[in-house]
């Protein structure tokens, strides 16, 4: 987390969280998702604007996170922005050299394979030290090549099991009021 965002949650220390604004697609995109379109429909029927500000790209990169109940955000200054996930909190990239033992995420961290996962739709997912994350779509032809040698074995599970044996919420929402109000 940045030095700027840990002073501003010091300095202020009870901001209230923000929960629909910013999604995550299986893509790895980020997107912002204003009041309009929260109401035109969920996530990620209706996505949003798309952010593409490099600079902005790799300030989210930085001070994304996750909370004790499995709650991915981006810590922006004070505020907790929490993010909702089209498929999980991390998609990680490969390696086109054919290394099979570590993956990089969307947000330029590297990690290690520990399993993978084939859901009911054919998605890949990848389980690391860092968290449960989807293959890229365009690296699928990498991950097929690495279960074709061996080096991965897929397990099968439903795409709705994945948040509960993984534990990461897809759809944060306010759980209480003490928690803060919605910012829209």
């Amino acid at each position: 987390m940045d030095d700027i965002v840990k002073a501003a949650l010091r300095k202020w220390p009870n901001v209230p969280h923000c929960y629909g604004w910013l999604a995550l697609d299986a893509r790895g995109q980020w997107f912002m998702r204003d009041d309009r379109i929260q109401r035109a429909g969920p996530f990620p029927q209706v996505k949003g604007s798309r952010i593409d500000h490099p600079k902005l790209l790799e300030f989210i990169a930085r001070n994304y996170d996750h909370d004790g109940a499995g709650c991915w955000f981006f810590q922006n200054g004070p505020q907790r922005v929490y993010v909702e996930l089209e498929a999980a909190p991390w998609v990680w990239r490969l390696d086109a050299s054919g290394a099979v033992d570590s993956v990089t995420s969307h947000t330029g961290i590297s990690a290690s394979v520990h399993s993978t996962w084939l859901d009911e739709h054919g998605r890949l997912f990848i389980d690391t030290e860092r968290g449960l994350g989807i293959v890229h779509t365009q690296d699928m032809h990498l991950a097929a090549r690495a279960v074709e040698l061996g080096a991965w074995q897929p397990r099968l599970l439903p795409f709705a099991d994945l948040p509960v044996r993984f534990g990461f919420v897809l759809r944060p929402q306010r759980s209480a009021p003490s928690s803060g109000p919605s910012i829209h």
